[in-house]
């Protein structure tokens, strides 16, 4: 599992994305910080593999906060989180080297892209011994990725739209696979296929049901 940091001065929006990060299996938060300097001081002590960093906090900003975890060589990735959507600190979080750029108030699902778009990143150093130019043409276009491609063979973003746009409007209501099926007008395989996926990356709940009588079947919601 990936180690991850949440560096945030606001309680409400350090325990959304505690949440967030706790319904991804491939990842384990380790711990918070609510200002720069203190993220640096854990850092020291402690192996991280991803910061949620966001921008602005007293004593030391993210932006600040970044480029001395780069000037010390400290080997993280960062995911950085911030009401600003100027060009300008956009062009400084692309020169800092960050993994993705998130822009308060943004959703459960785009914050899971991120955290995809970093396991892909993973995934393509992953089993190189030598770089060469074939394979790291392949690393910067993993990194490039938009949304549609960093879903799996056989989840294409419309449909799984769908489905989720259903389980919203029934939230907190459970369904097997079966009944989101014959709602939404698809096959009842296709639809276990975006189930899998889609709890085993957090963003639905899946249970199974022994109490049918008969086959144990898989309920799903959304919170």
């Amino acid at each position: 599992m990936y180690k991850v940091l949440i560096v945030e001065d606001d309680p409400m929006v350090a325990m959304i994305n505690e949440q967030y990060i706790k319904r991804n299996k491939n990842f384990t938060l380790v711990g918070k910080c609510g200002d720069g300097m203190s993220a640096l001081s854990f850092l020291e002590k402690n192996d991280i593999d991803l910061i949620i960093l966001d921008v602005y906090m007293p004593k030391m900003n993210g932006f600040e906060t970044l480029r001395e975890i780069r000037n010390r060589q400290i080997t993280v990735d960062v995911i950085m989180v911030t009401a600003a959507n100027d060009i300008d600190s956009l062009e400084e979080a692309l020169h800092l080297g960050v993994v993705d750029y998130l822009v308060k108030p943004f959703t459960f699902d785009r914050f899971q892209m991120a955290l995809e778009k970093y396991i892909a990143k993973i995934n393509a150093l992953k089993d190189i011994e030598k770089l060469n130019q074939s394979n790291i043409d392949s690393i910067i276009v993993n990194s490039r990725k938009n949304t549609q491609d960093l879903l799996p063979k056989g989840i294409q973003e419309k449909t799984m739209q769908c489905i989720m746009d259903y389980l919203r409007g029934n939230s907190g209501v459970w369904f097997t696979g079966d009944q989101i099926a014959g709602e939404i007008g698809l096959t009842g395989v296709t639809v276990r296929r975006y189930m899998n996926y889609l709890s085993e990356s957090g963003r639905v709940i899946g249970e199974m049901n022994y109490e049918t009588g008969g086959r144990p079947c898989m309920l799903y919601k959304v919170e």
